[in-house]
């Protein structure tokens, strides 16, 4: 496998490869890439709403480049002032692509350490909170609407915390927002002393944003090499755009093609440091793909298995880089079986700057291919609408209405269609026990039932892979994992606490599907959820 060139489609049964040349072809024949280099709305769509304004992801890293003399003084600013933390407190698209640099690049000797805080559940905040001294930490609020609920929850908390701890008359200060201009939070921004306010062009959504100041301000600010990234990112553009050999038009014909001839499961295999990306790519294939009925089921993080695990409908997508002797065979084992498998190499962890861009790219043409907008998420909005609606009824009656009552996990397994994936959803603290249970409990699936796995913890993946589990095809089966009530955690200045938001999300996000007839089950774990999980696997 080591021979195939980067990026090829490097093994598969014949009729597949051909499938993929004659996307590829085609696509060419109708000059997609020239319609896409002239913002050409029509790829899409006839409409050019939510599309003409959504392209400035072409040129996000460009539009950095002349505020990187800033953004370097800036960041030595916040060094010399003693800030050992920079936690970045946002959802979705604003925080994934910070989060897989943070797993990449680890903690950068003499900057602050970057955390990022994307759950209402109320031990992961707290965990937050007790790892750090809230006088000496920088929060990045980051929205591009400038009003996520959670987000603007989060700033209440840690606004309280450090004024708390003696920085009560300039505890502005301890804050930057990344927002688009005329937003609430710019205003918030403004008006409650925050250190500074970066404007991002209001041209770029949510998830494509990593290249543009939503991604690279936590990057510079945690020591990684902003200029690096963004160097890797415009080599990668300039491939893309150059009309010829065009990596990101080749991995898009590749994802359409494949999913039209029912390999609609991208399986990604991202080994360490870069296994992280899977979790920003979910939310790019996922929100930006699965609506309308259609859709690519993006798989992350899945363990390994041998090739008779696996279906007919998988395409195996491989980020390689250097020493990864036992994940090569690996593929190599699942090529030799037949599988569809495609291989980018990484020559180092700065080249993730050029695969964010490579699968914004390949992402868009996918969704021509598809024939989905690939830049909307119509279906996000009912899970928060029915958050908010029980929210409501909290605040008039006092209390949640009921959750769902447990189910047995056979009662959801016994409905195992072929093509069918499984979605576990655990609103659950972060951990590395809980991740290694959740690792078992999919293992466990895919060896007795041959379908494709995936986690999203809650309430981050309401913000990615929602959009797939609603809008998608009907063919995934959804555990919904929580846990028993704690202590309610307060929100400064708001009648209900995070314990009720999280149960909120959770019990809105069930009804969503269940209003859309989709197989779901909950489970609720009691007070010791990694005990509980740990029985469940045994059960299986």
């Amino acid at each position: 496998m080591t021979s195939q060139p980067p990026g090829e489609l490097v093994s598969g049964s014949p009729s597949a490869a051909e499938a993929a040349r004659r996307a590829l072809a085609d696509l060419a024949g109708r000059q997609i890439a020239q319609r896409i280099r002239n913002r050409d709305h029509t790829v899409w769509r006839s409409d050019p709403r939510e599309i003409s304004n959504r392209l400035g992801w072409l040129d996000a890293g460009e539009f950095l480049r002349p505020h990187l003399d800033d953004l370097a003084s800036f960041t030595e600013e916040t060094r010399s002032e003693g800030y050992r933390d920079v936690v970045l407190i946002g959802m979705g698209g604003s925080c994934l692509g910070p989060e897989v640099l943070r797993q990449a690049f680890g903690a950068v000797n003499g900057h602050p350490a970057l955390t990022v805080l994307d759950s209402t559940v109320p031990e992961q905040i707290l965990s937050v909170a007790a790892s750090i001294d809230p006088a000496r930490t920088l929060f990045v609020v980051s929205s591009k609407s400038g009003s996520t609920l959670e987000t603007l929850c989060f700033y209440r908390y840690f606004r309280d915390l450090v004024e708390k701890s003696g920085q009560a008359t300039d505890a502005g200060r301890n804050f930057v927002a990344i927002t688009d201009a005329g937003t609430p939070l710019e205003r918030l921004g403004e008006d409650c002393g925050f250190r500074r306010v970066f404007l991002n062009p209001d041209d770029i959504g949510g998830r494509y944003s990593v290249l543009s100041w939503f991604g690279m301000l936590p990057a510079a600010l945690a020591g990684f090499d902003v200029c690096r990234l963004l160097d890797s990112a415009a080599a990668m553009r300039d491939r893309c755009m150059s009309g010829s050999n065009n990596p990101g038009l080749e991995l898009g014909a590749l994802l359409g093609s494949m999913a039209l001839s029912g390999r609609d499961k991208v399986t990604l295999v991202t080994p360490q440091p870069v296994e992280g990306f899977g979790l920003w790519i979910e939310q790019m294939i996922a929100e930006s793909l699965g609506k309308e009925g259609r859709g690519i089921v993006p798989v992350a993080g899945e363990p390994l298995l041998p090739p008779e695990a696996y279906g007919n409908d998988r395409l195996f997508v491989y980020l390689r880089s250097a020493g990864c002797d036992e994940t090569d065979q690996a593929v190599e084992n699942l090529v030799s079986a037949g599988h569809p498998a495609a291989r980018h190499d990484l020559a180092d962890c700065y080249g993730l700057g050029g695969e964010f861009f490579r699968w914004e790219y390949a992402t868009a043409v996918a969704g021509s291919m598809l024939d989905v907008h690939p830049f909307d998420q119509p279906d996000v909005q009912g899970a928060k609408d029915n958050t908010d609606g029980l929210l409501e009824v909290f605040l008039r009656q006092g209390a949640l209405p009921g959750r769902a009552p447990s189910a047995p996990i056979e009662s959801l397994l016994q409905q195992v269609k072929p093509s069918d994936y499984l979605a576990v959803t655990p609103y659950l603290p972060l951990g590395r026990e809980t991740d290694l249970l959740l690792n078992r409990l999919r293992f466990k699936v895919m060896e007795r039932c041959r379908i494709a796995t995936t986690t999203g913890y809650g309430p981050r993946y309401l913000h990615s892979t929602g959009q797939l589990h609603k809008g998608g095809p009907g063919n995934g089966l959804y555990l919904q994992l929580t846990m028993g009530s704690h202590q309610e955690l307060p929100i400064p200045g708001q009648r209900y606490g995070f314990e009720t938001l999280a149960a909120a999300q959770a019990i809105g996000d069930y009804q969503a599907l269940r209003n859309l007839g989709r197989r779901v089950i909950t489970i609720n774990l009691g007070d010791n959820p990694n005990d509980r999980l740990r029985q469940l696997v045994e059960e299986l």
